[in-house]
């Protein structure tokens, strides 16, 4: 990680955002110990809730072991395939075997979906997850995850499409929490034009997170032509110093 657009980023942050809370970062690396290694859970157990840690400062390492939902092993790379008849959890279940989760339909469309979705393998054994103010020169992050406000989102929703002639710099696919802040912006990265990617809309994972938070994760390629962005952008503009004030209100 370049140091200096680490410390860039971070006071550019404090004008422009308040200091509202850093994002959190992510990479996957062959290496352990480079962050707190995430032991197996005895019982099943949100990675999203885990990431709480995070975001206090704590920097994490999780591998297959370390994560007991089988959604959290499946779009953090470290499993191929769904749980058995999991498209009747994600629909109206079985009678006297699962209980369904009612997100779709039917099993038939939740096939189709999965079907629609990409694949995703893990490059390497772990992922770490740090804290921006965190980084150290040797961390090579994938992307960076805000979990903030409405007020929040807008302006970095905004800067996403800053210097973009598609308005769909940003895009929200139908996933798990997990699928959101991972899988999604680490295939983004690999995108012509890459994109941010809203999420923690899931149902599921909203208990995991304060009420009035959703995500947005950039893939780093993008993050860092936003960051480069910002002292050019509207940020320095009288209706982004409207929605500042109310940021700052709102942490008094």
């Amino acid at each position: 990680m370049d140091l200096t657009i680490k410390e860039k980023f971070i006071a550019l942050w404090g004008t422009y955002f308040n200091g509202s809370d850093l994002p959190i970062a992510f990479y996957y690396t062959g290496q352990a110990g480079c962050a707190v290694q995430v032991p197996p859970p005895p019982g099943h157990q949100c990675v999203v809730g885990v990431l709480s840690k995070v975001r206090k400062g704590v920097s994490l390492c999780f591998e297959a072991d370390s994560i007991s939902c089988g959604g959290g092993k499946r779009y953090f790379g470290f499993a191929e395939e769904s749980m058995p008849n999991f498209e009747y959890f994600l629909s109206y279940g079985i009678p006297g075997q699962m209980e369904g989760e009612r997100y779709k339909k039917s099993p038939e469309l939740v096939k189709e979906t999965v079907g629609k979705s990409p694949k995703f393998k893990a490059p390497e054994r772990f992922i770490v997850f740090k804290r921006w103010d965190r980084l150290e020169v040797e961390d090579n992050p994938a992307a960076a995850i805000f979990f903030a406000s409405p007020d929040i989102l807008s302006g970095l929703f905004t800067l996403a499409n800053f210097d973009e002639d598609d308005p769909n710099g940003v895009f929200s696919p139908f996933a798990a929490g997990c699928a959101s802040i991972v899988m999604y912006p680490y295939l983004e990265q690999g995108s012509e034009r890459p994109r941010g990617v809203l999420g923690m809309f899931d149902v599921s994972s909203r208990p995991c997170v304060p009420p009035e938070t959703l995500s947005l994760t950039l893939p780093m390629n993008k993050f860092l032509k936003m960051i480069a962005n910002m002292e050019e952008s509207f940020l320095s503009r009288p209706a982004w110093g409207m929605v500042q004030n109310r940021i700052m209100q709102g942490k008094e």
